[in-house]
């Protein structure tokens, strides 16, 4: 009941300040995020991430799984968010990133995972897990984008634009912002693949495999890949950037939490 509870307090935080922004019109001044949303979301931060570690390394190795891959993803989401509603007009963002912030933040109270003894023994490792999430989160970040771009372009074509995305920057200055997190994440991406295809033995203590994980892992990298050589070569932009940004998102979203869902709760394996 206690760990129930400790997991509410982010989610509920979280959950406020979205539904808060859902209500309040647009900053008049700059549109940057409020200060009293910034000084809830550093508490939000730093409560679920005190918890996060406490989920992940409390007992001791390891314990992570689907509930566990989706907060952490979800942490490094809402981190990078908050540092970069420093530097541009994102309130728009948090009516759509904090609803599921809070719903990630409360799943591993009751899925717990599965625990990992000696895994982080392991440097390399312990690398891998690092960069892969930091990629994750901001490849998460750049689907948001790429929704909340589309739901401006949608009401904007409809003369209709809602008080949540009237705080927005323009769409071309959300765009740059997309590739800019496509290209930082892209690079984490090939770090994670690399490590994960070419040292597999030294990162995880056991030979490759050609398991639904690696395969949706490198679809998505040729899909970031092929997104960011079409927007040098040919410019693309607009609905086609983010048709390509939701399609790799979604194969790295079955790379592993997908993956992890049908094992732990379908299949009912570690």
């Amino acid at each position: 009941m206690l760990n129930i509870l400790l997991h509410l307090v982010p989610a509920a935080i979280y959950a406020g300040v979205g539904l808060a922004y859902r209500r309040v019109a647009p900053s008049e001044e700059s549109g940057h995020v409020r200060p009293w949303a910034r000084v809830l979301l550093c508490a939000a931060l730093a409560i679920h991430g005190g918890i996060l570690y406490e989920t992940l390394f409390g007992a001791g190795g390891l314990t992570f799984g689907f509930a566990a891959a989706l907060s952490l993803t979800m942490w490094v989401t809402v981190l990078v968010y908050f540092v970069e509603s420093f530097y541009a007009r994102l309130e728009g963002l948090l009516a759509l990133v904090m609803p599921v912030a809070a719903l990630c933040a409360f799943l591993p109270a009751v899925m717990p995972g599965h625990h990992y003894t000696d895994i982080l023994e392991s440097w390399t490792f312990r690398a891998h897990f690092v960069v892969a999430m930091l990629a994750y989160g901001l490849f998460t970040l750049a689907a948001l984008h790429a929704l909340m771009m589309a739901l401006a372009e949608r009401q904007l074509h409809h003369a209709q634009l809602g008080r949540g995305l009237a705080g927005l920057p323009p769409l071309l200055t959300l765009e740059n912002l997309l590739f800019r997190l496509i290209g930082v994440a892209f690079v984490l991406l090939t770090l994670t693949v690399v490590s994960g295809v070419f040292f597999s033995e030294q990162v995880f203590g056991k030979p490759l495999t050609l398991s639904h994980k690696t395969v949706f892992t490198i679809a998505s990298w040729l899909v970031f890949g092929a997104l960011l050589i079409g927007r040098r070569v040919r410019g693309w932009r607009g609905r086609t950037a983010q048709r390509w940004t939701l399609a790799g998102f979604i194969c790295l979203l079955l790379a592993y939490a997908g993956t992890r869902f049908v094992l732990e709760l379908l299949l009912h394996r570690a």
